[in-house]
């Protein structure tokens, strides 16, 4: 059995708080679940309770010498998986709909350069991110606060880039 981190458990509340909140839930499966959450101590009781939950989505963006940019009144999933040989990334999520406190980026970045850009009050977490010539630079706080978006970025860039700052607007 592999234990659950707090993250994880978060993450499953915040899905099924999501549901309710959309309407696929009713109070009492929304009680059910909350509990199921709050009191499961390993990653295999969890899936089961989010399975058939949306929003778990993962979206991949993929280029190998392009630039790939989101910026302005765009939809953030849950889960981002960004693929970039030679080119450059640039998220702004500072005008973004953000449905979720938490957004997971996973980044490969072979030669390329990362923004990524957060609304006030937002927080990234970078100790997932492995380089080896590259660099990382973050400018925001390393832990999630109450009610602010929270980023935690994973991924590889031997030789890659990556700056997360804020919306300077």
């Amino acid at each position: 059995m592999t234990p659950i981190s707090d993250l994880d458990r978060d993450r499953a509340v915040e899905l099924v708080q999501q549901a309710y909140a959309d309407g696929r839930l009713d109070p009492a499966e929304l009680e059910i679940r909350l509990e199921r959450a709050l009191t499961a101590t390993s990653s295999h009781e969890l899936e089961p309770i989010v399975a058939d939950l949306p929003g778990d989505e993962l979206v991949r963006l993929e280029s190998v010498g392009g630039r790939l940019t989101r910026t302005g009144d765009w939809q953030v999933p849950r889960r981002l998986h960004v693929d970039s040989e030679y080119g450059n990334v640039r998220l702004d999520l500072s005008q973004a709909h953000v449905p979720y406190g938490r957004v997971d980026i996973e980044l490969r970045l072979a030669y390329g350069r990362a923004l990524i850009i957060l609304p006030a009050g937002a927080s990234a977490n970078t100790d997932g991110v492995r380089t080896e010539w590259g660099r990382v630079t973050c400018k925001v706080p390393g832990r999630p606060r109450p009610g602010g978006l929270h980023v935690e970025v994973t991924g590889e860039l031997p030789y890659g880039r990556l700056a997360i700052r804020t919306s300077r607007t």
